[in-house]
C-alpha cells in the first residue's frame, strides 16, 4: 500500500463523520484549533525557527522569508480567521434550488461538501491553518503538502489542530499531513483518484503548472498574479501613486501584489517621478520601456517581453508608457495571469470599459489589488484565488469549497 493511499484510507473514513457531523460540532472545533494555537504559539515559533534557519542558510530571499516566517501576532491573525469561520454560515445543506414536476415529484437542489480536497502549496505556513479550518467548516477531509522550506512549522502546525479536532470528539483524520515532500509523492498525489475529489495547488507559476500538467485529479488552479495598475490620463496622482505603492510594496511575495505599472503618455511625465521617488523608499528595482527611461533615468533596467510576463514576488515593478486605455486593456489581456487589475481613473467611461474589457477574476477601480483576499471579501480565510472559470473563481472561500446534489421526493412516480 502506497503512503497516500494510507492517508486516502483515513481520509475516506473521516470524510463521513465531518459531512454529517452539524455546525455546532464544527465550529467547537474552530474554536478549540484557534484556542489551542494561542495557548501553543511557543511550540509554532520554535519550529518555525528551525525553518527560517534553513532558509537563511539555503539563501531564500529575504520577501520569500516573510512568507514562511511566523510571529506571536501572524498566529493570533491566524486564530482568529478561524474564529471568524464560526461566525460565518454554514454553506453544507443549503437549499440552492428545486421545483414540483408535473408527475409531482419535488426536486431539491443542496450543497454539499466536495468529500477530500488535496491542498499543496510552498512555504506558506499560514496556508495550513487557513486550508485545514475552512475545509472543516465545509464539511470536507483534506490532506495537505507544504513545501519542504515550512516542514517543522507544517508538522508543528497540523497537530496542533488534529489534536484540537480530536478534544471535541472528532477524527483527527479529518485534517492530515503529507510528511513526505519528495516529488515522487507529490506525483502520487496528483493521481490519487480514488482518494481525492478535488487537488488545489497555491504557489508560484512552476508549482501550479506542475499541478495542472501531470494530475488526473480534477484540479482549481490559484495563485499566479501577474497584477497590472493602469494610471489613466484624469487619474487623481496622488491616488495612483498610494496604491501602486500599496500593491507593490505592502507585502510584495504574495499573489495579489502588484507585478507592473501601465501610465498614459500624457500624464506619464508628471506620475512616474512621484511614482518612483515613493518606490524608493522601499528600493524596488523598475525594469521599464524606453519612454519610461527617458523620464526616469538610466536608473532603470530596460525592460524584456519577459519582464511584462513575470510574477516577480519581489521587489521589483515592470513600467509602461501606453497611448491609452486601449493599449492599457490590450497588455493586459496579453499578459496577465487573470488575477488582479485595476484602473486608477476620473472618468466613469474609462473606468466601465476597463471593468468591461479585462477579463480577470478581480477588476478594481481606484483601490488597490491587495483587496483580492478571502477576508477582505468577506468570506472568512480563503483556500486559495482562483485564477481559472470552473468551478469557482476569485478568491476561493466556504462555498467554493463544495458541491451540489439533487434530492429527488415521490410517491411512487415510474418513467
Amino acid at each position: 500500500m502506497g503512503y497516500i493511499e494510507e492517508l486516502g484510507i483515513k481520509a475516506a473514513r473521516a470524510k463521513v463523520d465531518i459531512a454529517n457531523c452539524g455546525t455546532r460540532k464544527k465550529n467547537e472545533a474552530l474554536i478549540a484549533i484557534a484556542k489551542a494555537l494561542r495557548e501553543r504559539c511557543g511550540e509554532a515559533l520554535e519550529a518555525n525557527e528551525k525553518d527560517l534557519e534553513n532558509a537563511k542558510a539555503n539563501g531564500m530571499s529575504k520577501s520569500m522569508q516573510d512568507r514562511l516566517a511566523l510571529s506571536e501576532a501572524r498566529i493570533e491573525s491566524i486564530a482568529k480567521a478561524c474564529e471568524e469561520l464560526v461566525s460565518l454560515e454554514d454553506p453544507v445543506g443549503e437549499v440552492i434550488g428545486g421545483s414540483v414536476r408535473p408527475n409531482g415529484m419535488k426536486i431539491t437542489k443542496v450543497r454539499v461538501p466536495m468529500g477530500v480536497i488535496g491542498i499543496i502549496y510552498e512555504a506558506r505556513p499560514n496556508v495550513t491553518v487557513d486550508a485545514g479550518a475552512l475545509c472543516l467548516k465545509s464539511g470536507n477531509a483534506v490532506i495537505l503538502r507544504g513545501g519542504k522550506e515550512a516542514f517543522n512549522s507544517n508538522v508543528k502546525l497540523v497537530e496542533i489542530m488534529r489534536d484540537a479536532v480530536k478534544s471535541v470528539g472528532l477524527s483527527e483524520d479529518v485534517i492530515q499531513l503529507v510528511e513526505n515532500t519528495s516529488r515522487e509523492i507529490a506525483t502520487e498525489m496528483m493521481k490519487a483518484n480514488d482518494y481525492l475529489d478535488l487537488l488545489i495547488p497555491r504557489g508560484g507559476a512552476g508549482l501550479i503548472r506542475s499541478v495542472v500538467e501531470n494530475a488526473t485529479v480534477p484540479v482549481i488552479e490559484t495563485g499566479t498574479g501577474n497584477c497590472h495598475i493602469y494610471v489613466d490620463d484624469s487619474a487623481d496622482i496622488d491616488m495612483a501613486v498610494a496604491i501602486c505603492d500599496n500593491g507593490k510594496t505592502q507585502r510584495p511575495s504574495v499573489c495579489n501584489a502588484l507585478e507592473s505599472c501601465l501610465v498614459h503618455k500624457d500624464i506619464a511625465a508628471e506620475y512616474l517621478p512621484k511614482m518612483k521617488a515613493q518606490l524608493d523608499k522601499h528600493n524596488v528595482e523598475i525594469r521599464g520601456c524606453e519612454k519610461t527611461r527617458e523620464i526616469l533615468g538610466d536608473c532603470v533596467v530596460s525592460a524584456t517581453e519577459e519582464d511584462y510576463a513575470k510574477e516577480f514576488l519581489d521587489y521589483i515593478i515592470s513600467v509602461k508608457v501606453v497611448e491609452n486605455v486601449d493599449e492599457a486593456i490590450g497588455h493586459i489581456r496579453k499578459y496577465s495571469t487573470g488575477h488582479s487589475e485595476v484602473i486608477v481613473t476620473k472618468s466613469l467611461e474609462n473606468a466601465e470599459k476597463f471593468q468591461s474589457y479585462v477579463d480577470s477574476a478581480a477588476v478594481y477601480v481606484n483601490c488597490s489589488t491587495r483587496f483580492t483576499d478571502g477576508g477582505e471579501f468577506g468570506l472568512g480565510a480563503e483556500i486559495g484565488i482562483s485564477t481559472q472559470k470552473l468551478h469557482a473563481r476569485g478568491p476561493m472561500g466556504l462555498k467554493e469549497l463544495t458541491t451540489f446534489k439533487f434530492l429527488i421526493n415521490g410517491n411512487g412516480q415510474v418513467r
